[in-house]
């Protein structure tokens, strides 16, 4: 069965990368068996960078990916700042929470007695960009001041 959400992840990384000029390497790892080896392909492939997509097994092994990424001196971008918080260069992602906040006023609707099939799917409205400078210089890259200025938090 085709995985939706990750084709529709695929086709929009591909446009922004073909907009940045920059050419797209999928690398997949299916479980943390595989990331060891996907770290090496992408070694191998001469990567210069790595965006991870969000999965719950990436979400449990966060601090072994930001290490791998660090090891291998990969700027690398997160779509949640858990993996900042541990080390990861940068996120920009769904503030979660804001999520938790809204998940609670359906909560509070639910139990007054709303119907949960009446209740619309929502999406998130508040993202935030998180940078860790001390990844950053530990793996020399500058991050510009225009980043730093719209980043919603600063670690240094």
């Amino acid at each position: 069965m085709p995985d939706r959400a990750r084709e529709v992840r695929l086709k929009e990384l591909n446009v922004s990368a073909q907009a940045l000029g920059v050419q797209l390497q999928v690398v997949e790892a299916l479980g943390p068996a595989d990331l060891d080896k996907a770290f090496l392909d992408i070694s191998a492939k001469g990567a210069s960078a790595l965006v991870v997509l969000t999965t719950p097994i990436f979400g449990i092994e966060r601090q072994r990916i930001a290490d791998l990424a660090a090891k291998n001196r990969l700027p690398t971008v997160y779509a949640s700042r858990n993996y900042v918080d541990v080390g990861g260069l940068m996120s920009y992602g769904p503030n979660f929470a804001d999520l938790h906040r809204r998940a609670a006023s359906y909560v509070d609707k639910i139990l007054k007695g709303a119907k949960p099939s009446d209740l619309p799917v929502e999406q998130p409205t508040k993202f935030e960009l998180v940078v860790n400078l001390k990844t950053a210089k530990a793996l020399g890259v500058e991050i510009p001041a225009t980043v730093l200025t719209r980043a919603d938090e600063v670690i240094e």
